[in-house]
C-alpha cells in the first residue's frame, strides 16, 4: 500500500470524497480543518471501500494515530451574563419548527386565497411551539414585558401569519395578548427553578413578611433598563466578586490606573446590581463600598451596562438636535412663566456658548413644563454657605460660586444625593446626564416634583421606552423632534 501525501482542502461536496479512505472533522478556533488520509486503491479489487462517516466530536478525537491533527477542545457556547440590546422598536418574528412552519405558510396562502383562518382545532397542536418560542424571544429583551410590548409581538405574530388572526378581536389579536401574558408568567416560573436573579428576587420566601404577597413589591425593570439585575459572569460567585471589590478599593487610590480600575468594576457589575437592587442601601454607604462608582467615566459606563445607552454622548446629542425649536416653543408661554423664560433667555447675552445654550434649554423646559428651577438648581454664593445646608438636600444640583465673569473658574456644580457630594463638575448640562447616570446605577426614583423633566430626560434626550409618554410629554415630542 502507497501512502500518499496529506493535502487539506475545504469540502463543499460530499462527491469530492469518492475512493477516499478516512475523514476527519476537527474544531479549532480557526475555521473548520479537515483531516485527510489518501490510500491508492488495489485496482483488482472490485469492492468499493467502506466509508466511514462523519464524525463531529465537542472536544479533541479519540483516535491517537500519528495522522490525527492535535487540536484543542472546541469552545463550549457561553450563554451572554448580560443583554446587550434593549426592546426593539420592530419585533422580529422568530422561525418555529419545520413542521409549524409548514402548517403556517399553509395557512397564509388558504388565508390569501379565501380569507380562512385557524380554528381552534388548527391551533392546539401549534401553540406550545409558537408560545414558548415567543416566549424564549421575549425574554431576550425582557423578563417582564409590558402589556404594550405584548401587544407589539401579537401584532407582529398576526402580521407575518395572517392565517392566525381571530375574527372575533377588536384588533385581531387580543387573544394572542392573553396566551402570551400567561406563558410569560409559566415561563418565569420555570426559570425560577434555574436561579435566574431577575425572577428570584420576586419569590416570596425572599420577601418581608408584610409583603409576601405574588403581586406586592415587584423588583423589575421601571425605567428601561435592559440589565436590572443580571447573574454573575461564568465561573463567578459572590465570594469571589466580593474579593475582586476588595482589591478595588486598594486599586482606586493609585494614580493613573483608570484601566485597571475599568476592568474590575465591568466584572464586578452584577455584583453592585444585586447589593443596589436587593439591600436599597443608603447612598453614602455605598459610596464607602463602591467609591470608584462616584467618577464621570465610571457612571457613563455603568449606565451603558445598565441601558445599553451611551449616557452624555446620547443626552447632549438629542440636547442641541432640539434646542433650536425647544427655545421657540418656549417662547410662546404668556404669564409668569413666559416672564421666567425671557430671564432665562437672557443669560445668553453674557455668555453664549454651547454649554450656556444647553443650559438655558434646560431651565426653560423645566419652567414651560409647569415645574420650579428650585427643585433642580440651587445656587449659592461661597462655598461656606454651601456646606451648611447641602445635607438638606435629596436630588439637586448645586451651583457654588460666581458665574458672572466668563471663563471664570470661581464655581462648581455638585450633584447632591441624599445628603451626599456624589460628583462635581464644571458644567451644567453634564450634570444633568451624570443626575440620570447615578439614578440609574442606584436605582433611585424620580423626584415627584420633576417627574416631566425626568421623563423628558429619560424618554426623549435619551430615547428609553419613549413609545410610552404622558400627554403633556407627548405634545412637546410631536413639536421638538
Amino acid at each position: 500500500m502507497l501512502t500518499l501525501e496529506t493535502k487539506f482542502f475545504s469540502l463543499v461536496s460530499t462527491t469530492c470524497i469518492v475512493d477516499k479512505d478516512t475523514i476527519k472533522v476537527v474544531y479549532i478556533d480557526a475555521p473548520p480543518t479537515v483531516t485527510l488520509t489518501l490510500t491508492d486503491v488495489d485496482s483488482s479489487s472490485a469492492s468499493i471501500p467502506d466509508f466511514s462517516p462523519l464524525t463531529f466530536d465537542d472536544g479533541c478525537s479519540s483516535a491517537s494515530s500519528h495522522d490525527t491533527l492535535p487540536v484543542s477542545p472546541r469552545p463550549m457556547t457561553e450563554i451572554p451574563a448580560q443583554r446587550s440590546k434593549g426592546w426593539p422598536a420592530e419585533f422580529l418574528i422568530p422561525r418555529f419548527s419545520a413542521n409549524t412552519e409548514i402548517l403556517l405558510q399553509s395557512g397564509n396562502e388558504k388565508f390569501s386565497c379565501s380569507g380562512n383562518v385557524f380554528g381552534t382545532n388548527d391551533l392546539i397542536s401549534l401553540l406550545p411551539d409558537i408560545l414558548g418560542n415567543l416566549a424564549e424571544t421575549i425574554f431576550e429583551y425582557t423578563a417582564y414585558p409590558s402589556s404594550a410590548n405584548l401587544s407589539q409581538v401579537a401584532g407582529a405574530l398576526v402580521k407575518k401569519h395572517p392565517c392566525l388572526k381571530e375574527p372575533g378581536s377588536f384588533n385581531g389579536c387580543y387573544g394572542w395578548i392573553q396566551r402570551l401574558k400567561y406563558k410569560m408568567n409559566n415561563f418565569r416560573c420555570k426559570l425560577r427553578g434555574t436561579g435566574c436573579p431577575e425572577i428570584v428576587v420576586n419569590s416570596l420566601k425572599r420577601k418581608a413578611s408584610h409583603e409576601q404577597t405574588p403581586a406586592k413589591n415587584v423588583k423589575k425593570a421601571k425605567k428601561a433598563e435592559v440589565n436590572y439585575l443580571p447573574p454573575h459572569p461564568q465561573g463567578e460567585t459572590s465570594e469571589s466578586l466580593e474579593k475582586e471589590r476588595e482589591e478595588l478599593l486598594s486599586e482606586v487610590m493609585k494614580k493613573d490606573n483608570g484601566q485597571v480600575v475599568a476592568g474590575k468594576m465591568a466584572k464586578t457589575f452584577s455584583l453592585r446590581r444585586q447589593e443596589v437592587i436587593y439591600e436599597a442601601p443608603a447612598i453614602r454607604d455605598f459610596m464607602q463600598r463602591w467609591p470608584a462608582l462616584f467618577d464621570a467615566r465610571q457612571i457613563n459606563d455603568e449606565f451603558k451596562s445598565i441601558t445599553t445607552v451611551s449616557l452624555e454622548a446620547t443626552f447632549m446629542a438629542k440636547l442641541d438636535q432640539c434646542t433650536q425649536k425647544l427655545m421657540g416653543v418656549v417662547s410662546s408661554r404668556g404669564g409668569a412663566s413666559g416672564a421666567r423664560i425671557r430671564q432665562i433667555k437672557d443669560m445668553l447675552l453674557e455668555h453664549n456658548t454651547i454649554e450656556m445654550r444647553r443650559e438655558v434649554a434646560i431651565r426653560c423646559l423645566v419652567v414651560y413644563l409647569g415645574e420650579k428651577e428650585e427643585d433642580l438648581f440651587k445656587e449659592y454664593c461661597d462655598n461656606e454657605e454651601f456646606e451648611t445646608s447641602f445635607e438638606s438636600h435629596v436630588m439637586k444640583i448645586a451651583i457654588v460660586g460666581d458665574r458672572s465673569t466668563p471663563g471664570s473658574d470661581h464655581w462648581m456644580a455638585t450633584i447632591v444625593m441624599e445628603g451626599t457630594k456624589c460628583l462635581i463638575e464644571k458644567d451644567i448640562p453634564r450634570s444633568c446626564a451624570l443626575l440620570m447616570g447615578i439614578i440609574y446605577a442606584l436605582n433611585i426614583s424620580y423626584c415627584k416634583k420633576l417627574k416631566y423633566t425626568f421623563e423628558v430626560f429619560q424618554k426623549l434626550f435619551l430615547g428609553l421606552d419613549g413609545l410610552r409618554c404622558s400627554a403633556k410629554v407627548i405634545g412637546l415630542k410631536n413639536t421638538i423632534f
